[in-house]
């Protein structure tokens, strides 16, 4: 296999080339209209994903690096972390893979352009996650092999400053989502392993909440603390922490376990105090008002402490009150990979391999993008995912299959 460059100065139109040249355009392109203060979209093709599988230069661009095939699993061995098995996202005899969606593209209205200042440590691995402190430093949680720091801090000057390595927090099989609470404590999620870590400042472990490797159903009579694909966590106004559990790629499997501590398989939200008490948790059971598949995203609404949840691959938004009921749902044209709101308090979602991220209207209708679509070029994401808002509303993303950061940027008016 023949390496793949991508450079900073080709344009978004040669990469879905490519795309298109390797098979993946396989519907003939629809298109909408600017209306009613959307933007026009447009359907396109996917870009093969390279699954963190890439090297970043300066500059952000990005070289996707040969693949050696993993050795064939033993008869009987388990599955491994993360695995895809029955569940409908995985595939069908019918429909083509996921890697040939069509997925919507929105026209870029907002003005922003791309910047690639941070510098990440040599090696492979995806940027699920980002996150800012108080004082404006960058945390960021990157998918790398055992023995290599997951979780990087990165100063205003987007200077290195601290490597927080599995010595200290021990190593992520399926790192995720991350968030920085009101005393800066960085927040982390692996949902192969079913945890989520509190860490300080400094890099220093202050609390596990679940059980390393051992997937459960939380059960609070039981005295049973174990989480179950724990995905992403958001605090409330008033600290609460809110974990959102169900990863849709695994999210059948466990309703076949015999385990009695791990049987439910249901999408939840759990809620606990800022000290770690469990408060309530409610789920999503799959179909029906205010239910959900799984819990990809997850944003705590400024305005009023309302909990947005992301249901990812069914394409919808499903909101709810700070405690646990009920109150709408709101359905998209895109993956919901990630929610977040900017600092003026307006809704946003992060459309995953859809490769944008959305500003949205209360009722969910989309009112600008920023993002030219799946890929590898400038100013395109394989993954879009979870991000962050500066200050000054300038987006800052990784990209879950690509190991770079992106700093989105507002034009001055």
């Amino acid at each position: 296999m023949t390496m793949r460059t991508i450079g900073a100065g080709l344009a978004s139109v040669a990469v879905l080339a490519l795309a298109t040249a390797a098979g993946a355009q396989t519907f003939a392109e629809t298109s909408g209209p600017a209306r009613d203060g959307s933007p026009a979209w447009v359907l396109q093709g996917s870009f093969p994903d390279p699954t963190g599988n890439t090297s970043v230069a300066p500059g952000g661009v990005v070289t996707v690096l040969p693949r050696t095939p993993p050795p064939p699993r033993p008869p009987g061995a388990q599955r491994p972390p993360g695995a895809c098995v029955r569940s409908p996202i995985c595939g069908n005899r019918l429909s083509p893979p996921r890697g040939q969606m069509q997925r919507v593209r929105w026209d870029e209205t907002l003005g922003y352009g791309f910047a690639y200042p941070i510098d990440l440590p040599p090696g492979i691995g995806g940027v699920p996650a980002v996150a800012l402190d108080s004082k404006e430093n960058l945390w960021v949680f990157q998918r790398k092999p055992a023995g290599q720091p997951q979780l990087l801090k990165y100063d205003r000057t987007n200077r290195l400053v601290l490597q927080v390595g599995d010595e200290a927090i021990g190593h992520h099989d399926k790192a995720h989502g991350m968030a920085v609470d009101a005393q800066d404590n960085v927040w982390i999620v692996d949902t192969a392993k079913a945890t989520v870590k509190k860490v300080s400042p400094d890099g220093k472990l202050l609390m596990t909440i679940g059980q390393e490797g051992r997937p459960g159903d939380w059960d609070a009579a039981k005295g049973q603390r174990l989480l179950w694909q724990p995905v992403m966590i958001a605090f409330g106004r008033n600290g609460d922490l809110y974990i959102a559990e169900g990863h849709a790629n695994e999210s059948p499997n466990d309703t076949d376990s015999d385990d009695p501590a791990n049987n439910l398989g249901a999408a939840r939200i759990i809620q606990l105090d800022k000290d770690g008490k469990f408060i309530r948790q409610w789920f999503g059971n799959n179909v029906g008002q205010g239910k959900f598949v799984d819990a990809h995203g997850l944003a705590i609404d400024p305005t009023n402490g309302d909990v947005w949840i992301g249901d990812r691959e069914q394409y919808r938004i499903v909101i709810y009150t700070a405690d646990g009921k009920f109150k709408r749902t709101l359905q998209t044209r895109n993956l919901v990979c990630a929610l977040q709101f900017d600092r003026d308090g307006n809704p946003w979602m992060a459309s995953g391999q859809d490769g944008q991220f959305l500003k949205l209207d209360r009722n969910g209708k989309v009112v600008g993008a920023i993002g030219r679509g799946m890929g590898i070029g400038p100013g395109e994401f394989i993954e879009a995912s979870y991000w962050v808002f500066d200050k000054d509303n300038n987006l800052w993303a990784g990209d879950t299959s690509v190991g770079r950061v992106t700093r989105m940027v507002r034009a001055r008016r």
